[in-house]
């Protein structure tokens, strides 16, 4: 009952995050900042499951996350210096960031199977909800070439971290 619950309100949180992005317009500066954030969410959940968990399944997961995410966030802030931009924090940026902190303590409370189901069950509805502001808001908002083939290949590889997740999501229940 309380792990849907903390799905279930982190999700609302997204959604109304991705709605504040839609309503308005975004420049190239702040969708990098959101995504450079989204993705530093996923490393750090990633190690705080490292930590807490014993599941060879969640673990290797979770590596899988920390290094995709530090991948892909290398590749922005290579692609911001080059660019000569300044990441932008901004308000979705900063809503994303609490939400996740909350997420973090929540999830930081769990221990055992109950933490494993609730980190990937978060997961997945994290991926649900970045790709999809990916896919409908970041992706078509983005001006700079560049930066939206660096979306749109994190797009891609973030899909199939979704996948992965509801695949382990299916064997947890």
């Amino acid at each position: 009952m309380f792990k849907p619950i903390l799905t279930a309100a982190f999700l609302l949180g997204l959604a109304g995050t991705a709605a504040i992005a839609a309503e308005t317009k975004i420049t190239d500066p702040q969708i990098a900042h959101i995504a450079y954030t989204a993705g530093q969410i996923d490393v750090t959940a990633a190690e705080q499951a490292l930590k807490k968990s014993k599941n060879p399944e969640v673990i290797d997961f979770a590596k899988t996350m920390e290094r995709d995410h530090k991948s892909v966030n290398e590749q922005a802030l290579a692609l911001v210096k080059k660019l000569k931009v300044t990441p932008e924090d901004n308000d979705v940026s900063k809503s994303l960031s609490a939400q996740a902190s909350q997420e973090l303590t929540k999830l930081g409370a769990l221990n055992g199977k109950a933490f494993d189901k609730a980190y990937i069950e978060n997961e997945v509805a994290y991926h649900k909800t970045v790709n999809e502001a990916l896919a409908k808001q970041l992706i078509p908002s983005a001006k700079n070439a560049e930066l939206k083939s660096l979306l749109e290949t994190g797009l891609t590889l973030f899909k199939e971290h979704q996948m992965h997740a509801e695949h382990l999501a299916a064997t947890m229940k």
